[in-house]
């Protein structure tokens, strides 16, 4: 009898031990359930895709600049439209001293001349299918580029590329920016006729972008043809040798960056012989052109 209580015993002691044991394992089964691999799985690419469909950047408009080539003379811009987080609008384009109209404007009248010089197309032409490259990849670093800053990814483009690339991440890292009261774009003006003294017909050229006066251009033509601003740039003007302290083109020069600091044209004031005390170390007439870049902004607002 006390062999058998000792084996029944025994028995219920293991039964209940692996009761225990089956308990145990339960519990520590649950936490692994609680924490499925599947959830987070389905979080993260849920998170995503409503990325992708949200886009990355703030809404608006982003605008940068760089430095003016040394050899060229051109100085590279780009502005962007992000909407929706998206970048849906690019536009890479230049401005040069000593030319009027931006650069885009300057190609498409054929100024340029790429195609003239052997390019399989003209730069205003390369330069679209660089900027749809950008809205596809939405983002400026995508891109493989040579040491010469070209690229054998996008198809039919030959001009050197960087300049795009790095102006658009450099205005993308700075974020949107305060838009100006114009319209962006190239706007033109000129006198009416030539003038009965000098020969020159006035003109002024203003280049607007993110609704602000980056560029500004005085000059003027005669009926040769010939160009002012460039006229004085080969000495021939002749204003220093005349007793001034500086060459018409340098004087110009200053004036331009007056608008463009304050992006007013009508915020000078002028004498009866046109001229302003406004200016440091100008001389010349100005008024002038002053209402020229009035006259082109009509179209900008």
């Amino acid at each position: 009898m006390k062999k058998a209580s000792i084996l029944l015993c025994t028995a219920l002691l293991i039964g209940v031990l692996a009761g225990c044991g089956s308990n145990n394992s339960k519990d520590n089964a649950a936490p692994a359930n609680n924490t499925s691999t599947e959830a987070p799985a389905t979080n993260s690419t849920n998170s995503e895709n409503t990325a992708a469909e949200q886009g990355q950047y703030q809404d608006g408009v982003y605008y940068a600049i760089g430095e003016a080539d040394a050899k060229s003379g051109w100085q590279y811009y780009v502005t962007l439209k992000v909407d929706g987080g998206k970048i849906t609008e690019a536009n890479w384009n230049g401005i040069n001293a000593t030319v009027g109209p931006d650069k885009v404007s300057y190609s498409e009248s054929g100024k340029y001349g790429m195609k003239a010089g052997g390019a399989q197309a003209e730069w205003h032409e390369q330069a679209a299918l660089v900027e749809q490259y950008l809205l596809e990849k939405q983002d400026p670093k995508d891109i493989t580029l040579g040491e010469d800053g070209k690229t054998d990814a996008i198809s039919g483009v030959s001009v050197h590329v960087n300049e795009f690339f790095d102006l658009a991440d450099k205005a993308l890292a700075a974020g949107p920016v305060e838009l100006g009261v114009y319209k962006d774009g190239y706007y033109h003006a000129e006198g009416a006729e030539f003038d009965a003294n000098s020969g020159w017909k006035e003109t002024a050229d203003v280049v607007i972008a993110a609704g602000k006066i980056i560029h500004v251009n005085f000059s003027g033509v005669n009926a040769a043809g010939e160009d002012k601003k460039q006229n004085s740039i080969d000495g021939k003007y002749g204003m220093k040798a005349g007793g001034a302290s500086s060459e018409w083109h340098e004087q110009a020069a200053v004036a331009e960056a007056n608008l463009v600091e304050s992006q007013d044209p009508t915020a000078l004031t002028f004498g009866e012989d046109g001229k302003t005390d406004a200016l440091s170390g100008v001389s010349i007439s100005l008024q002038s052109y002053f209402d020229l870049v009035s006259k082109a902004l009509e179209g900008a607002k």
